[in-house]
């Protein structure tokens, strides 16, 4: 017996045109993965509270996810 293997479509993240704030890094994150995108930036805003480098983290997405098309 085989098993059959479905091809997945290669999915790439990329900043929304439509649900975007800042930079639409938010946006692109909840379009790519089916999220509201008000919960991924309220989850964003709160780990802001933490120690850490979100803020770092979220200007490198800036710069290297590409806009969307």
């Amino acid at each position: 017996m085989q098993a059959r293997v479905d091809e997945e479509a290669e999915v790439t993240l990329s900043r929304s045109r439509d649900q975007k704030m800042i930079a639409g890094v938010c946006g692109g994150i909840a379009e790519n993965f089916g999220w509201n995108v008000s919960t991924v930036r309220l989850v964003f805003v709160l780990s802001c509270l933490l120690p850490g480098p979100q803020v770092l983290l979220y200007l490198v997405l800036w710069i290297v996810m590409p806009k969307e098309t």
